[in-house]
């Protein structure tokens, strides 16, 4: 979790997904951008590592302060990666 100025844990945000006639794809609950280009998105989320592909994708809003993406183009698939980290370097740094 993220901390503030204080010290605090910030809350976490909601997660939520709505993909409209695969053209139009808004995003609650985005904590980073990994990657970006018109054919592959890479987020990290409250939910996990969510992959995005497609074509000729578009960013038309990001705020990592409120968490919300919108991405416009041509959606094939939204891929989410929540592997455990496993073994001694995925405990010690997981």
């Amino acid at each position: 979790m993220d901390r503030g100025a204080a010290g605090k844990t910030a809350p976490a945000l909601p997660h939520q997904l709505n993909l409209q006639d695969r053209k139009h794809l808004s995003i609650g609950g985005v904590r980073d951008v990994g990657s970006f280009d018109e054919s592959l998105v890479v987020l990290t989320t409250e939910c996990g590592t969510l992959t995005i592909r497609g074509t000729n994708m578009h960013v038309d809003q990001l705020s990592l302060e409120s968490g919300d993406l919108r991405l416009s183009g041509e959606i094939d698939s939204l891929e989410y990666d929540d592997t455990v980290k496993t073994g001694l370097f995925g405990r010690l740094f997981g």
